[in-house]
């Protein structure tokens, strides 16, 4: 064998291990998919790791589905790398990776005129389940979802938040490491959405890998320990929400009822306040994400008082998932 070939073969039996060894279940590298001359995922690269919640977002085709297709066996990629626990899935490890991920659609994937337990042994079947296996594997995931004394009644007579709990556990029946969601809160009541919630927890808990895509920012910054922001096929930021909100020129905004007209210029000249802005006695102020707000809203204060302008009322209002988005797409996420 060439020592070219010795060395490739090594870095990648090297990125192979180092995926075990870093946690990461789901490993995506450089992912592309292209539709004719339209690139829909364009070299995207992220992870996912035991027992942790990956949000993906981005506006209407940004690519997640296309990535989730990838991701679930159901679309080949035009070129790049899916690891599933540091072994590449493709070619022949397509099987693996199918067995290993369990997609839950934004479009109901039910039988309306079967019972919710033959909804569950057809999907395990089809993951090559039988016997008391497939039994007990379909009664742990009604249990898991809230439907197993509903296990014996037509699907055709639930609530769409029950088909919602049910669409999950059919992708819970193989018992997979990878959990795909695809927008699974869409169209469901308060009470549905907090019970698919309370599933989401419990399976991070028990150390699943969750990839998780929404257009509701509240679900994203409660479910999610990172982000994953995707814009025209391609990765514009990943991290934290913590991190992304401090990355923003103005991560933090107060608002202030002032005395008197504030020359604002010498008042973004001597203090960290960006953005300066007053309208009539309300005085609007941006101050950095790396700054803290106590020491700049002390500063600012002290200044205002040392020119005379007495303050009668502070808010303070800090940068949220929304305003990182906008930020960063120049669109909000149903767009």
């Amino acid at each position: 064998m060439p020592a070219d070939t010795d060395a490739a073969s090594a870095r990648s039996q090297g990125d192979k291990v180092a995926s075990v060894t870093t946690g990461n279940m789901l490993e995506v590298m450089n992912l592309t998919r292209r539709y004719g001359a339209r690139v829909a995922v364009d070299c995207i690269s992220f992870n996912v790791q035991r027992g942790e919640c990956v949000g993906l977002l981005g506006p209407n085709g940004a690519g997640k589905t296309s990535t989730l297709a990838m991701l679930s066996g159901i679309a080949a990629a035009d070129s790049g790398q899916i690891l599933v626990s540091g072994v590449e899935a493709g070619g022949a490890g397509m099987l693996a990776l199918k067995r290993s991920v369990g997609l839950v659609p934004q479009d109901l994937a039910l039988f309306d005129e079967l019972s919710a337990r033959f909804n569950l042994e057809l999907f395990g079947g089809l993951q090559g389940l039988s016997g008391p296996v497939l039994e007990e594997r379909v009664l742990s995931s009604l249990t898991l979802v809230g439907l197993a004394e509903r296990a014996g009644d037509l699907v055709k007579t639930f609530s769409g938040g029950m088909k919602r709990r049910l669409n999950i556990a059919c992708a819970l029946v193989h018992d997979p490491d990878i959990l795909l969601f695809d927008e699974p809160t869409v169209g469901v009541d308060p009470q549905s959405r907090n019970a698919i919630f309370d599933n989401l927890e419990t399976l991070r808990s028990r150390g699943k890998a969750l990839l998780y895509t929404t257009h509701y920012m509240e679900e994203a910054e409660r479910l999610c320990d990172r982000l994953v922001v995707v814009d025209h096929g391609r990765v514009v930021a990943s991290g934290t929400l913590q991190a992304l909100v401090q990355a923003l020129p103005l991560a933090q905004t107060l608002t202030l009822t002032v005395s008197g007209t504030v020359d604002t210029t010498a008042l973004a000249r001597d203090t960290l306040a960006q953005g300066v802005a007053q309208q009539g006695s309300t005085l609007r102020v941006g101050l950095p994400g790396t700054a803290g707000l106590a020491a700049p809203a002390a500063a600012l204060l002290a200044w205002l008082g040392a020119h005379g302008h007495e303050v009668s009322h502070l808010a303070s209002n800090r940068a949220n998932l929304e305003d990182v988005f906008l930020a960063l797409t120049g669109r909000q996420l149903r767009d």
